[in-house]
């Protein structure tokens, strides 16, 4: 066989890296929903030239975390309670499939990962510390799905829970007690460590429909076309 023509992979290229460095960003709101990014200005603040930045913006494009309107720019997506309903009914699919896999795969090993992490979200919960609270809770659901073994599954839930840092950045006025955060959490490992699908597919439709709920609320009570009548 002649790979010859078959050249070394790239560890990550600059615009893979600059991708992340914007996707987080817009993740943890510090690029809220409906922001244009400037290509000159956000050069400069990542300390790279304009053609890798342009590719990173059109590889997020594709994601769907930026939208392109001709003549005007790039900016960051808007999320309508449409969309938050979407986001959160999809990632319930995902996360009850991977779920009812892990349960057939071995439970000890998926179980202490997400007691790891659900040690992370309790400290950060003690601390009163919100924002170290969100990246537990989106870590806690990163391993659940990585437990299922599918990383098909992985891929997925990694697109959606970067769309659901944007509802909840968008909406930290909504966001439930800590307390009460920690609590489903611990659920959500108890039936995975038990073995129990009724459990994990139950809490799973409750805790989805909870912050569908939680952040759609503003909506339905801000008054038509006021700033607070949209999610985002």
């Amino acid at each position: 066989m002649d790979l010859s023509d078959v050249e070394p992979v790239e560890r990550r290229s600059t615009a893979a890296l600059v991708a992340d460095r914007i996707r987080t960003a817009i993740m943890r709101g510090t690029f809220p929903p409906g922001t244009q990014l400037g290509e000159v200005e956000l050069a400069a603040r990542l300390g790279v030239s304009r053609g890798p930045l342009r590719e990173a913006m059109q590889r997020l494009v594709a994601e769907g975390l930026l939208r392109s309107e001709r003549h005007r720019g790039l900016f960051v997506r808007d999320l309508d309670a449409a969309d938050v309903r979407d986001i959160y009914h999809a990632r319930a699919s995902v996360e009850r499939a991977a779920g009812l896999l892990l349960l057939d795969g071995d439970r000890a090993v998926a179980a202490a990962r997400l007691t790891a992490v659900l040690a992370a979200m309790e400290a950060a919960a003690a601390a009163g510390d919100p924002a170290a609270i969100a990246d537990a809770d989106h870590e806690f659901h990163t391993e659940l799905v990585a437990a299922s073994g599918s990383p098909r599954l992985r891929r997925m839930a990694d697109a959606l829970l970067v769309e659901t840092r944007m509802c909840l950045a968008a909406l930290q006025q909504t966001a439930p007690p800590a307390e009460g955060l920690v609590a489903e959490h611990r659920e959500l490992r108890d039936a995975v460590r038990e073995g129990d699908r009724d459990r994990l597919t139950a809490v799973l439709e409750a805790h989805m429909s909870d912050a569908v709920d939680r952040i759609l609320a503003p909506v339905a009570v801000a008054p038509p076309g006021s700033a607070d009548s949209r999610p985002a």
